[in-house]
């Protein structure tokens, strides 16, 4: 049977088990280009605050997990690793240089975790929406993750037009 069949026939468990095993192994990929951009930038002007967005995805998968525990999904780790892998593969991109790091680089992969943080707010707004008044996610601030999830986004487009201005122009 395929995947697509299964799930589609799954009950809401599954389903949800899924999406938040797919959302961790996004987040798994996303804190190691987080990190990665942090050190490449570690004396840059960019590096305080993409230590500080680090630092939150940080906390962000640790609330991801809590909900996840919460909800009785156990975790995918074979999943996990292997969006781990494609981060690391993802690394072997056109920069315009052959070895090193370029200006370039840096707007790639500011637009990729650009791309995580909002894949991240989505979850968010999903399990706000149909999740709120679920017993099992009592004390659990979504509107807050909601919003810091659009901090992060708003931080991290500052910092790619700056980056793509220096890259581009």
């Amino acid at each position: 049977m395929k995947l697509g069949i299964a799930l589609r026939n799954a009950d809401a468990h599954t389903r949800l088990s899924t999406y938040l095993n797919d959302h961790l192994a996004g987040s798994s990929g996303g804190i190691e280009l987080a990190r990665r951009l942090v050190k490449a930038n570690e004396r840059t002007e960019y590096a305080p605050p993409l230590r500080r967005t680090a630092s939150e995805i940080e906390e962000d998968i640790a609330s991801l997990r809590d909900i996840m525990a919460r909800m009785g999904v156990e975790e995918d780790r074979v999943k996990r690793s292997a969006a781990w892998a494609a981060e690391k593969a993802g690394r072997l991109k056109l920069n315009g240089q052959l070895l090193g790091y370029s200006p370039l680089s840096r707007l790639l992969e500011l637009e990729g975790l650009m791309l995580g943080v909002s894949g991240k707010l989505a979850l968010w707004v999903v399990l706000n929406e149909h999740f709120a008044d679920d017993p099992r996610l009592a004390g659990v601030d979504l509107p807050s993750l909601i919003a810091r999830a659009k901090d992060q986004r708003m931080r991290l487009e500052r910092l790619r037009r700056q980056v793509a201005a220096e890259a581009l122009t």
